[in-house]
């Protein structure tokens, strides 16, 4: 998720944490190929880095099976309390999370195959660099680094009423005032060759599907943040609120795009 303990706006509502889980299934079944060839399989050591409230951790467990091992790590107290529970309810015992920074997580050095981070970057400008430099610290010689990330100004729902598009674009401002890069997945392979790694895979695609009933989205789940900075107010809230639920009421549902790209790179022998 974040990289200091301030700097993610993200509310972990029920509506998030749904979220969540269908990021994690539509991850496993468009980046199959990309996690063999970074080698997520059996009995391989992975460490997903920014790992949130958990979502991953038991997907990734059952890839590894009951010889592999699957590490967690976040900065947010209450998304590794999440996260742990989200294992301990799934019954994954050979999973554990830290409290850590994707920057200086604390776990040894080489001493996994695979380091993953999904999301994060996004919400970490100018430690972009220094977050996959600590990546490649923590795989064994041979070993890989998973980014994934998005290009946030090609994403979007279509079609949307104007109240959704404004809190969108006022949680992207938030993320501009801050530093952070909304289209950092297309320099996802710049940062690997920075931190000495050999890009195996650099690979871009769309992901459409119908914006599930009572979802949504990152710029809503950030609503208090918003006004925390002064880019919302609670008339913009109610406004907001009023337009996602009249969209919840359409039989045809629109459609949420988003922009997603992804590295698989090597750390040399």
């Amino acid at each position: 998720m974040t990289t200091v303990e301030t700097g993610y706006g993200l509310r972990l509502s029920d509506d998030e944490l749904a979220r969540y889980r269908l990021m994690a299934q539509r991850a496993r079944e468009h980046e199959a190929a990309l996690w063999e060839l970074a080698g997520i399989g059996p009995g391989a050591r992975v460490v997903d880095v920014g790992c949130g409230p958990g979502a991953m951790l038991p997907v990734l467990a059952e890839c590894v099976g009951p010889h592999g091992v699957v590490a967690g790590v976040d900065a947010d107290p209450e998304a590794v309390a999440t996260a742990r529970a989200v294992l301990a309810g799934a019954g994954v015992h050979r999973a554990g999370v830290r409290r850590g920074r994707a920057e200086a997580t604390g776990l040894p050095a080489g001493g996994y195959d695979v380091a993953m981070t999904r999301h994060v970057l996004a919400h970490n400008g100018g430690a972009e660099g220094r977050i996959v430099e600590h990546l490649a610290s923590l795989v064994r010689p041979g070993g890989h680094v998973y980014l994934l990330d998005v290009d946030a100004a090609a994403a979007g729902i279509t079609p949307a009423p104007p109240e959704i598009d404004e809190m969108t674009e006022r949680y992207t401002r938030w993320h501009t005032d801050r530093g952070n890069d909304v289209r950092v997945g297309r320099r996802l392979a710049g940062l690997a060759r920075g931190a000495g790694l050999e890009v195996a895979a650099f690979r871009g695609w769309f992901d459409i599907q119908p914006l599930p009933v009572g979802m949504r989205g990152p710029a809503w789940a950030a609503r208090d943040t918003l006004v925390a900075a002064g880019l919302a107010d609670a008339a913009d809230i109610a406004r907001w609120g009023a337009a996602a639920d009249a969209m919840d009421a359409w039989v045809e549902r629109p459609e949420v795009l988003m922009a997603i790209f992804a590295v698989v790179a090597r750390r040399e022998r």
